[in-house]
């Protein structure tokens, strides 16, 4: 049983998501996203052990996460989210929506808002392969 955002559960994230083959972004995805290749950082701040930096990309119709543990400055992404771990639990868990966060004020997008869709319908096309390790994440 691995904690939500340590490395034990980025790696039992990426074993759930290997060999999964992600659709390819629509057109209506974006230029940064209709290729399908992009990466996603999630900024989540106060959680038990600190802040934690979640790096999801795409590439080549997989996904893969990483946590990253440097100050941050050299990381290039797409677009960057800003959550509180309250929040990022709650989108973990499906009862709180991306589209509810933003409307409510609660995570901050600095970069293509395309790309961040495009993620969510990745990850949403995921889910049935990772549902074993989400039921089994303690916060």
């Amino acid at each position: 049983m691995a904690r939500f955002l340590t490395p034990a559960w980025a790696e039992a994230m990426n074993e759930a998501l290997a060999g999964v083959v992600l659709p390819t972004p629509g057109p209506d995805a974006g230029l940064a996203a209709q290729g399908g290749t992009f990466t996603v950082v999630e900024e989540v701040r106060g959680g038990p052990e600190g802040d934690v930096r979640l790096l999801l990309s795409a590439a080549q119709g997989a996904l893969t996460l990483a946590l990253d543990t440097s100050d941050g400055s050299a990381l290039v992404s797409d677009v960057t989210i800003i959550l509180t771990h309250e929040d990022a639990v709650a989108l973990s868990r499906g009862t709180l929506t991306p589209a509810e966060a933003l409307t409510a004020g609660r995570i901050r997008v600095r970069g293509d808002l395309s790309v961040l869709a495009a993620a969510q319908s990745l990850m949403t096309a995921a889910r049935e392969y990772t549902r074993a390790v989400d039921a089994s994440t303690t916060v």
